[in-house]
């Protein structure tokens, strides 16, 4: 077996080197007899991985006293060779003399690698909320919001609100949280959607909830009248004597359900008395009021 001096491998003149020497050392020739500058060069490549073979034992402190005491028994102050022939197997980068002596530290290194590393750790989601108004939510849109950052900064993001989307439902931004640690991935940004009543429609579910208002007239005798839903006019037909708090149900002319169908319009009678009268309509109601039986405290 013939002895391999690693430092002459890595062109050092003596062992009395600092680790930095060794460092700087192996860059330069690992560079130079790197396989992508020295294509299809065996004796390029057996070199290379004789200088990694050097690097990895007199990197590792405890390989490198066990390493300097043979090396002070074969080499010490004797005429030193140019350059140890490579010995090992041909599926082996390292040398017979490497894994006769130093076959433990690959592991030993690995295992430090392992006990070093950190897990990686993803970052924290964040979570915020908008709100939008029933007609958006209904149609769908896109709509851009601005978050300070954890660093102080103003980020905007562009937030595509699908059609039909449930209130307090949550729109995920991936990777748009906080940054994850020791290479994890970053956090995700939750986005709760508030879908905001207005003076139209109250969402309650499925169902869209709106106000019918009717004359005492139309309330008494029954009519045929128009109401609107959230994108369409809807013919709506008022049976005789209908009273106010009394509830009209359109079927499937509510809000999207996300099932394909819709929930219902609901609309809540609300009879509207006139606040002035013009003389014919005063008679009118004065006749009525002889004329009528009704007592609706006596019902």
């Amino acid at each position: 077996m013939i002895f391999k001096d690693y430092y002459r491998i890595l062109e050092l003149q003596t062992n009395r080197v600092t680790m930095e020497e060794i460092k700087n050392s192996y860059r330069e020739l690992a560079k130079k007899y790197h396989p992508d500058v020295n294509i299809e060069n065996k004796e390029a490549e057996e070199r290379f991985k004789d200088i990694n073979e050097a690097y990895r034992v007199l990197s590792d402190s405890s390989a490198k006293r066990k390493y300097d005491r043979m090396w002070n028994n074969y080499i010490g102050n004797k005429k030193r060779k140019e350059f140890e022939e490579s010995r090992r197997s041909s599926d082996s980068v390292f040398s017979d003399f490497f894994n006769m002596f130093f076959g433990n530290v690959k592991e030993e290194v690995e295992e430090k690698k392992i006990k070093n590393k950190k897990p990686p750790i993803k970052g924290e989601n964040i979570e915020t909320e908008i709100n939008v108004s029933i007609e958006d939510a209904y149609y769908g849109l896109s709509k851009k919001i601005s978050l300070r950052t954890v660093n102080g900064n103003m980020k905007t993001f562009s937030v595509k609100v699908p059609a039909g989307i449930r209130d307090n439902e949550k729109i995920r931004l991936i990777g748009q949280g906080k940054e994850g640690q020791n290479g994890g991935k970053n956090g995700d940004l939750f986005i709760k959607i508030n879908i905001e009543d207005n003076n139209k429609f109250k969402l309650k579910g499925c169902d869209l909830y709106t106000n019918l208002y009717l004359t005492p007239w139309e309330a008494a005798l029954g009519t045929k009248t128009q109401i609107d839903s959230i994108d369409e006019s809807v013919a709506l037909y008022i049976p005789p004597g209908i009273q106010s708090g009394e509830e009209v149900k359109i079927a499937q002319k509510g809000y999207k359900d996300g099932k394909g169908t819709r929930g219902d319009l609901v609309a809540e009678v609300k009879i509207m008395v006139p606040t002035e009268l013009q003389d014919n309509e005063k008679e009118l109601f004065e006749k009525m009021a002889e004329i009528s039986t009704f007592n609706p405290r006596k019902m």
